[in-house]
């Protein structure tokens, strides 16, 4: 199988069509906000653009131009006195009206704008996801499926049981496998590791009941499994609740992207292409949102989540030419009491530019390096 076929072969067309429209409609609500902040002060719009590269469709309302680009993922908003102006003689120098006549606090709003309505995006779908499917329990874990046959069903192990202690101590919130820290319910699978007696505490129909057996992680130098799938419980909760929750659940992610993104530059300075399940190219996203198609409509309301909470989290990067940085910028020039000359501006903007370009450069190469 070459890279094409390898490539066509993890995605869908209906995985393609969701991954435009999760993303399209994402970029779109972002730019929408710069767009709404922008006007709300009194700054023109000169164009807004429904997608990327050069112009299908166009038209003027409102003073500004509604585009409709030929690539269907991405989009932009023109926004008068953030760009260059010309000087009348050819050249271009800083602009002294719209964007750039407003205060900070003027510009640090249009640009927290765009970031702040993904996580808004984000939170409001947990809430619905939550208060609809309900919130799973990190220290208890409820059996999904039982193989027939297997180990578990001979120990009277049914779907819907909940486990919910190990060898008498209750599980955990959180538990370290394999050097890493996790939900507890995931520890279950770490005792099979070990040799020896073990207890299962279940919950089934309201009562508890242990479950004794002994257990070798291999028999006749054959890994033993016991035979069953299972997955975090779930527990209703109020929609109060769900919004509580789907605030609690962000803050938890904030380190792990922090994580994340170190790690994606850490790989981008020293080219490594080692795949990292944390970072996702377009491919990689494509081909999660085909799985999560394939699943149900609940899982493709996690990728929008996941989606909406990495469009926030990187456009805060405090890298030229993003959000982050562009406020940066806002605030340095306030702290200055002027802001920065045309010439410095632009070279910052540009270097920050070009990482940004490689960066994403490097994700696609490592995207598809995987298929090689």
């Amino acid at each position: 199988m070459n890279v094409v076929q390898g490539i066509a072969a993890a995605l869908t067309p209906l995985g393609l069509l969701w991954t435009v429209l999760i993303i399209g409609v994402a970029t779109f609500l972002h730019e929408l906000a710069h767009y709404a902040l922008a006007r709300r002060q009194g700054v023109a719009v000169h164009s807004f653009s429904v997608g990327m590269g050069p112009v299908l469709l166009r038209r003027q309302w409102r003073g500004t131009e509604w585009r409709l680009s030929l690539l269907p993922i991405g989009g932009y908003v023109e926004i008068d006195g953030m760009a260059p102006e010309e000087d009348g003689q050819g050249s271009y120098r800083q602009p002294t009206r719209g964007f750039a006549a407003l205060p900070v606090w003027g510009k640090v709003a249009i640009l927290l704008a765009g970031p702040l309505t993904n996580l808004l995006v984000a939170i409001g779908l947990m809430t619905v996801s939550f208060s609809s499917q309900g919130v799973a329990v990190p220290d208890r874990a409820r059996i999904e499926e039982v193989v027939p046959g297997s180990r578990a069903q001979t120990l009277d192990l049914r779907v819907g049981d909940v486990i919910t202690a190990i060898d008498g101590q209750d599980i955990p919130e959180t538990a370290q496998v394999g050097g890493r820290t996790v939900a507890g319910w995931e520890g279950v699978r770490d005792v099979l590791t070990k040799a020896g007696p073990h207890t299962f505490t279940v919950q089934r129909d309201g009562q508890s009941r242990d479950v004794r057996f002994d257990w070798s992680p291999t028999v006749g130098g054959q890994k033993q499994l016991l035979g069953i799938r299972y997955a975090p419980d779930v527990q209703p909760v109020s929609v109060g609740a769900a919004f509580v929750r789907a605030w609690q659940v962000t803050g938890e992610a904030v380190p792990q992207v922090i994580r994340s993104f170190a790690g994606l530059f850490q790989r981008f300075f020293t080219l490594d292409l080692s795949r990292d399940e944390n970072v996702s190219g377009p491919i990689g996203t494509a081909e999660i949102v085909s799985r999560a198609a394939a699943v149900s409509p609940w899982a493709l309301v996690q990728v929008a989540i996941l989606l909406n909470l990495s469009l926030a989290f990187f456009n805060l990067i405090p890298i030229p030419g993003l959000d982050g940085g562009r406020i940066v910028l806002a605030l340095v020039g306030a702290l200055r009491g002027r802001p920065l000359t045309f010439q410095q501006e632009q070279a910052i903007n540009f270097a920050g530019f070009a990482f940004v370009m490689l960066l994403m450069a490097f994700v696609v190469v490592r995207d598809v390096s995987r298929f090689f």
